[in-house]
């Protein structure tokens, strides 16, 4: 199986003359998935969606022309037959830019099946902005050439990396923002923190980081680490760092292979 389930009524929702609209799959989380969702039906395209969790796929009402796919597409012969039954007009990947195993599986089956695939690009300028104290590291395993020692630090770079990083940097203070899902806070229980060092939440759908501040206040935080991701995640935690006058460290994104924003994105897509 490629997808474990289907979120709502996602899988009827296709009624009247959408049925037979042209159809985008779309892979998304929920950063850019739910504002392309919305200008994809709007022009007139069937969208199915795959999202990795049930969680994301909450993100997302139940819309006409919208079917929504829950779980991992980790095996290439299910994937492939399916790519080759539903034969999508466009497959879109707009993951997370360190989601690099879907990233790299959709560009190498698409390319066998003769597949149109595009690929967003959420970059934000790597330049610090005035008053921002923004470093650049490669990965984790930068993190043990830094003076870090009696740093407070606060990690949001996902539950996955958080044990190499408190690993990687013993002589700190450890505090975490997870997501809240109980996969996250076992992760994160795991990796060795205390309940009163974890705080799971999703980032501030508004922008204005309110709730990430008071956790910095809460916790004393001297430093944060995030990933260079690109989306709201990033944009959030470089206007937090810079609005309390907090040192940030980016971890670098993986190479991309190409993409283009959103604005270029749809215009290639177009309509159906």
């Amino acid at each position: 199986m490629v997808h474990g389930s289907v979120h709502g009524q996602g899988a009827t929702s296709c009624q009247g003359p959408l049925q037979a609209a042209p159809l985008i799959w779309l892979f998304a989380g929920t950063a850019e998935g739910p504002p392309l969702v919305e200008a994809l039906l709007k022009r007139g395209w069937r969208v199915q969606l795959s999202v990795v969790t049930a969680a994301a796929a909450r993100a997302y009402p139940d819309q006409q022309g919208l079917s929504i796919r829950v779980g991992a597409c980790s095996n290439d012969v299910a994937l492939t037959q399916e790519l080759r039954e539903q034969a999508p007009r466009w497959v879109v990947d707009a993951t997370h830019p360190f989601a690099v195993v879907i990233t790299e599986r959709l560009q190498r089956l698409c390319r066998q099946l003769d597949q149109p695939l595009i690929q967003i690009d959420r970059r934000q300028p790597a330049e610090p902005l005035p008053g921002e104290q923004l470093q650049l590291i490669g990965g984790v395993e930068d993190l043990s050439r830094l003076a870090l020692r009696g740093e407070r630090l606060l990690l949001a770079i996902g539950a996955r990396q958080l044990q190499a990083a408190i690993e990687a940097t013993c002589g700190c203070s450890h505090f975490a923002r997870v997501l809240d899902q109980p996969a996250s806070l076992q992760a994160a229980r795991r990796a060795g923190l205390a309940d009163e060092q974890i705080a799971c939440l999703r980032p501030d759908a508004t922008g204005a980081g309110l709730l990430e501040q008071a956790l910095c206040r809460r916790w004393t935080i001297s430093l944060v680490l995030c990933r260079q991701g690109g989306g709201r995640s990033e944009a959030l935690w470089r206007r937090v760092c810079q609005q309390l006058g907090l040192p940030l460290l980016l971890m670098r994104r993986p190479e991309s292979t190409g993409g283009l924003p959103m604005p270029a994105l749809l215009e290639m897509l177009g309509h159906p």
